[in-house]
């Protein structure tokens, strides 16, 4: 399957849904990091990181990237 049969409005739209809160977590995280919070900022990592998870995992369902990444 071509890669213009896989990206259409929907998909560029979900995509930028899930960079939106990736970009959210992290400043959260980064606010924790500054402020020296280590209880906020494990939260705030956990979720950072579910979120990055989140748009990987969409990405592989696309078929975008491998099961691998």
């Amino acid at each position: 399957m071509a890669l213009t049969e896989v990206i259409d409005d929907h998909v560029l739209q979900r995509y930028r849904e899930l960079l939106d809160a990736e970009d959210c977590a992290f400043d959260e995280l980064e606010h924790a990091f500054e402020d020296g919070d280590r209880a906020h900022f494990e939260a705030d990592l956990a979720t950072w990181q579910a979120a990055c998870e989140r748009k990987l995992s969409y990405l592989r369902q696309l078929g975008l990237i491998s099961s691998l990444t």
